[in-house]
């Protein structure tokens, strides 16, 4: 369905939190390297479908790279890995186990909308960003 080239975010649009975080995203991966759907869109629901993933990572963000799929925690620092700057030493988090970080990221991800909010309105995006949307 996309190059395997691809970096995609998929992110729950409905979340605060989250598209804080693809707002942050965008302002330090300086190259536009990184392409964001929400998990609720049309193109966000047929990726889901053409990479049997689950209806419930609707809680979750989902991270493509290089033809690879990564969920929660992985998928975070992943992404963090392809920032400018020192968002890169994120990265040595994954020597932490794997039900480790997803056991803190299954916490925040929890409590999200209960913490920030759910988005009310729509990110009004400017000229520059909007083809870094699918």
């Amino acid at each position: 369905m996309f190059p395997t080239h691809s970096k995609i975010l998929l992110f729950d649009g409905d979340c605060n939190l989250c598209n804080s975080t693809v707002q942050f995203v965008i302002e330090r991966d300086k190259n536009a390297f990184i392409k964001f759907t929400s998990l609720q869109s049309a193109v966000g629901q047929k990726i889901m479908q053409a990479h049997n993933i689950p209806a419930h990572y609707v809680s979750s963000i989902v991270f493509f790279e290089d033809g690879k799929v990564y969920y929660k925690s992985t998928a975070a620092l992943k992404l963090f890995k392809n920032l400018n700057g020192l968002w890169k030493l994120t990265y040595v988090f994954m020597i932490v186990p794997n039900f480790i970080r997803n056991w803190v990221y299954d916490f925040i991800a929890r409590n999200r909308i209960k913490w920030f909010g759910k988005a009310e309105t729509c990110w009004v995006m400017t000229d520059d960003y909007k083809n870094r949307f699918l």
